[in-house]
């Protein structure tokens, strides 16, 4: 009678008491968790063997022995760093996520802001159709884009990059940034306002300290989409030392029908290095402000 009380009293426990079976938390955590993880990091897996094979191991089927290393060498990522315009692209790639990653975090700050804290009529409808910009394909967009780069004499520069990313990367931005100041107290800024702070100074004083996971995860995004981004890329981009990582591993290190596996692999690896040392940083604030923007 007792037990069945305190299990009616705490049903979560009653939940969790289901995993302490070991047999039950292999099959129910531990199985799924090892095949997710498998599917997950097994393209990251064969593109790192890939990149360190010899062009004869690369090209002689071995069945699931070529799923490791038999002759190791860095020949591919010398000719990739050394005979390519590689660091070129990746100069490039850094620059335009960069400055397109600070100028949508600009941009977006002032416009969650000011739909979520000044309290105007239709503030919610603005939001609502700012959001839904993020839902047009790109596909639609770069045709009137490109008009305005040919007019405005950018094209084939990093800054017709830097101007077109904000257009897929402000509306996202601005979404999750108006989720998280939904979560700071409005008597904060009442009692500043009382004290005789401008609103400019509730922004950058009160606001944006409290902010900085959602700012962290906006800035993730906005750095991944910006690092990872290809149509516009190639649409934008013409000559070789100008183009972005995305785009010249495609486009440079292929030769007619010649396909350098071991160059495209390291390339996409040494590619994908930097947005994995970001999310390792600030992974935490990344969950935690997804959780504040969508809680409510």
């Amino acid at each position: 009678m007792t037990e069945s009380v305190v299990r009616r009293s705490n049903p979560e426990r009653e939940g969790m008491a289901y995993l302490e079976n070991l047999p039950r938390k292999v099959v129910t955590v531990y199985i799924p968790l090892a095949i997710f993880l498998f599917v997950l990091l097994f393209p990251f897996y064969f593109m790192a063997v890939t990149s360190f094979k010899t062009n004869e191991d690369l090209h002689s089927y071995r069945g699931l022995a070529s799923l490791w290393i038999h002759e190791f060498t860095f020949e591919h990522i010398r000719h990739l760093l050394f005979e390519t315009d590689y660091p070129r692209w990746l100069w490039n790639t850094m620059f335009v996520t960069i400055t397109a990653t600070f100028l949508s975090l600009f941009c977006a700050v002032c416009a969650a802001y000011a739909i979520e804290r000044l309290r105007y009529k239709g503030s919610r409808t603005v939001g609502m159709l700012i959001f839904l910009a993020y839902l047009v394909p790109p596909s639609i967009l770069f045709i009137p884009l490109s008009v305005m780069i040919f007019q405005l004499g950018i094209f084939d520069s990093n800054w017709a990059l830097v101007l077109t990313y904000p257009t897929i990367l402000i509306p996202f931005c601005t979404w999750l940034l108006m989720g998280y100041f939904r979560s700071i107290p409005y008597e904060l800024e009442e009692c500043a306002l009382i004290d005789g702070a401008t609103r400019l100074q509730i922004l950058v004083k009160i606001v944006l300290p409290l902010s900085v996971p959602g700012l962290i995860s906006a800035g993730i995004f906005a750095f991944t989409l910006s690092w990872n981004e290809f149509i516009y890329a190639l649409t934008f981009i013409s000559s070789a030392q100008n183009k972005t990582v995305p785009v010249g591993a495609v486009t440079e290190l292929i030769t007619f029908d010649v396909y350098n596996w071991g160059g495209l692999m390291a390339g996409a690896l040494l590619g994908s290095l930097p947005v994995a040392i970001l999310y390792s940083f600030f992974v935490e604030h990344y969950v935690s402000s997804m959780t504040g923007a969508v809680k409510e």
